[in-house]
């Protein structure tokens, strides 16, 4: 869960790998830490983020033609200048960064040190720079296949860039298990995490497979290898991203940004594949496997955090729209229980990044068992994405805030058009009830604009009069009730407030036991099917004198009555809620976590991609 760039060409290194950095930033920020080859070696690395880096480095020598960076999100070491990349051998040689977990590093570690080996930090990372040292120095390999060599001996995730002192025109990358780009442009050549800190230079990359070995040179030389040593020849993509679509566009942070971002990304989901007024929808990756889906005994629906809550909102769908039956599982969890996969079930995968660790490996079970395995990611070329039978594009852009929000509506978007298409298919939907509901998906956008331009007035007044809470609650049934827990996920996350979400139902089997005056209530009362259930539940809060800040239908007057605060957001139809009930709680976590002073795009403890297990 780490950022990596490189670069080797005719420019200075330099301001590229630093604002290359600033780029990586939302996939760890605990220290960062560059290496510039210019006849010699430096090594600049700083517990922190990005910026006090910078400020270290300011009177330091930052030229050279060659270098790496890195951003970290700790996982084998306290964050500190130490455990920090880039890491070295015993005699300086071998300079690394590193992305992953290796797995056997005790057990190599242990050999090293009977050989005389030292470690200065405690780092699995500085365990494999110290291997490729031994395996180079023992017989006298030049640093590409010393890397190779060292490689087939380490167990576990990388994504790795190294560069060797006395051979400094050169670069060698690889990867299993963690992304890695690389970046073609005129005389240089990019490595990356993702594409981000590439797109500025150069549209053309080449992605990594897993146990692949790239050998890139100061005069434009580029060799890719397997493990096993033998050569392939890559394949050359072209990637649509925009350089604006990274940064901040005038908004004070990239969070705020991409909510506001909601009307034009929930459009851009939908574009090319649905017409409202012929009233029909197409998904080009159902196509191939139509048959095969709509005939499935179950849908297996794998996701984390918030990718998980959208599965929970596509098992309403599924099952109400197209009587399919569901079962959603955290990918983490469903790996280790050795869960029974069928050849006639469909296991869809949920990952904004699409390299989501335990999501990818869940997928890899599956598939091994046979079942038809079909992605929802945003990330083109992404390691699921390559590694399923199919799949489809949430076409959000780069979510660059830690806290998902446009990818959270576009995992749903896209699932909900999933579920009308295998209900009309499968003769659950009426033709007339299809058209229906495809003419009010298409209304979707232009709701959810509406919603951001009325509610914002009201939900920061709501958010001053809760950011000291310590606890808050939220409660919403069918549809709804995954929306609340992503509400409380996203308070939690950004303003380090704990909250929990529930269906309305069970708050009297536990958490109504913790109501009082000081605890706020966010109800979502948009369900007509489940209206006068909740109108009770609101109730039975007020009734033990909890504050109740409720989300309503326009027009509500009931529910007004009798919370203390209401949001109103577009009457819809009740399956498309979850799109226009989450924005309002989106909004609200920022304006709390803002008036707490938290940092809202880079929250503590959190990284954006979770590439390690």
């Amino acid at each position: 869960m780490c950022g990596i760039v490189a670069y080797i060409g005719k420019k200075q290194a330099y301001p590229i790998l630093i604002k290359g950095l600033q780029r990586l930033e939302y996939r760890g920020y605990d220290s960062a830490g560059i290496a510039l080859s210019n006849g010699h070696l430096n090594i600049y690395k700083k517990k922190g983020k990005v910026a006090d880096l910078e400020a270290f480095v300011k009177d330091k020598d930052v030229h050279g033609h060659v270098g790496i960076g890195h951003t970290r999100w700790a996982t084998h070491g306290k964050p500190d200048d130490l455990n920090a990349h880039p890491h070295t051998g015993s005699n300086g040689r071998i300079v690394l960064i590193h992305n992953g977990i290796i797995e056997n590093y005790a057990v190599i570690k242990s050999a090293l040190a009977k050989l005389g080996h030292t470690f200065s930090s405690e780092t699995d990372t500085e365990v494999l720079a110290h291997l490729i040292e031994e395996v180079q120095r023992r017989e006298n390999l030049p640093v590409e296949e010393a890397v190779r060599q060292a490689l087939t001996q380490a167990h576990g995730a990388y994504a790795i860039v190294v560069m060797d002192r006395e051979d400094p025109g050169k670069l060698v990358a690889a990867r299993k298990s963690s992304p890695l780009l690389l970046g073609i442009g005129k005389d240089e050549f990019l490595v990356a995490s993702d594409a981000t800190p590439i797109v500025e230079y150069t549209k053309k990359v080449v992605y990594l497979n897993d146990e692949e070995i790239a050998t890139i040179t100061l005069d434009g030389q580029m060799t890719v290898k397997t493990l096993r040593n033998e050569e392939t020849t890559p394949t050359i993509h072209q990637i649509e991203l925009e350089i604006e679509q990274i940064e901040k566009g005038g908004y004070a942070h990239f969070m705020l940004k991409e909510i506001f971002e909601q009307p034009t990304t929930v459009a851009e989901c939908m574009r090319g594949r649905m017409n409202a007024d012929e009233g029909w929808m197409r998904l080009g990756g159902m196509s191939e496997y139509k048959m095969r889906m709509l005939n499935a005994d179950r849908f297996i629906i794998l996701g984390c955090g918030t990718s998980w809550h959208a599965g929970m909102i596509a098992e309403y769908l599924f099952e109400e729209l197209a009587r399919l039956p569901v079962e959603v599982e955290y990918a983490s969890e469903f790996r280790y229980r050795h869960p029974v996969v069928r050849e006639r079930d469909v296991v869809l995968a949920i990952s904004q990044s699409g390299e989501t660790a335990d999501t990818f490996a869940a997928l890899e079970l599956a598939k091994e068992a046979g079942a038809l395995t079909y992605g929802i990611v945003n990330v083109v070329g992404s390691s699921i994405a390559r590694l399923t039978h199919s799949g489809s594009y949430i076409h959000v852009g780069p979510e660059i805030g830690v806290a998902s929000t446009k990818a959270f509506t576009g995992q749903v978007t896209m699932l909900t058009m999933m579920a009308l298409v295998l209900g009309y298919e499968r003769g659950y939907l009426p033709k007339s009830q299809y058209q229906k509901l495809v003419q009010e998906l298409a209304q979707i956008p232009s709701k959810i604009d509406q919603l951001l331009n009325s509610c914002q007035e009201k939900v920061a007044y709501i958010a001053g009069e809760f950011k000291d809470a310590s606890n808050a609650l939220y409660l919403g049934r069918g549809y709804n009730f995954p929306v609340a827990l992503e509400g409380a996920l996203k308070l939690k996350e950004i303003s380090y407030i704990h909250a929990e979400g529930y269906p309305a139902a069970e708050m009297k089997h536990g958490p109504i036991a913790l109501i009082d005056e000081n605890m706020p209530v966010f109800v979502i009362a948009t369900n007509l099917s489940a209206y006068d259930k909740i109108v009770s539940n609101i109730q039975e809060v007020k009734a033990r004198k909890g504050v109740v800040i409720a989300l309503v239908t326009e027009g509500d007057e009931v529910i007004k009555r009798i919370a203390d605060h209401t949001i109103e957001i577009p009457a819809t139809e009740e399956p498309f809620t979850p799109l226009l009930s989450v924005i309002p709680l989106q909004l609200l976590a920022y304006h709390i976590a803002l008036l707490r002073g938290c940092n809202v795009d880079q929250p503590r403890n959190l990284a954006k991609s979770v590439t390690v297990e």
